[in-house]
């Protein structure tokens, strides 16, 4: 039997998620005998490859790098998990949504700064978005897990589900009491 292809990715958010499916702790050992990890902050690869079955994505979108990495994503990936709550809804990131990205840039590189206080002008450094948005705002997602960040448990339900060739629900799991 072969392996489910699994990639994660780290766009605009804490790496709380990526720490939760860290915590998973030896259960991981049982799921590397069913997936191979073909791309993640993680490991060592750079490129992502032209298919992977299941894409965990942490983070929100704020940068037009995030923009075109997700757009990329969704592109080369059968099915597309939005992780956690950045991801799902903005979360953090989107704390910035109600000023102008001249003004978050201004605070954050000039007023604030004890030493040669100037917003970055390399061109290698993504541009902000005017908004930070959730990534089913930019691209269709197949799963939601919410959680700031989701459980080692949770994470393990939705890899072992995902798995064995279905789409989880999470009613219940991410929402206890729901």
């Amino acid at each position: 039997m072969s392996k489910v292809t699994v990639a994660t990715i780290w766009l605009d958010g804490c790496s709380g998620c990526h720490m939760s499916l860290l915590d998973i702790d030896e259960r991981l050992i049982d799921i590397a005998e069913h997936v191979e990890i073909v791309y993640s902050p993680l490991v060592d690869r750079k490129d992502y490859p032209e298919h992977v079955d299941v894409a965990l994505v942490e983070g929100a979108i704020s940068t037009t790098e995030d923009e075109h990495k997700i757009k990329m994503i969704r592109e080369r990936t059968s099915i597309l998990v939005a992780l956690g709550d950045c991801a799902v809804a903005g979360n953090v990131p989107s704390l910035r949504n109600p000023f102008k990205t001249q003004k978050v840039l201004e605070h954050a590189y000039v007023d604030t700064a004890d030493v040669n206080p100037q917003i970055p002008q390399d061109e290698n450094i993504p541009a902000l978005l005017p908004w930070v948005r959730p990534i089913h705002e930019v691209v269709d997602v197949d799963v939601f897990v919410q959680g700031c960040p989701p459980s080692a448990d949770t994470i393990y339900y939705l890899l072992t589900e995902l798995v064995a060739g279905r789409i989880p629900s999470l009613t219940g799991i991410t929402h206890p009491g729901a």
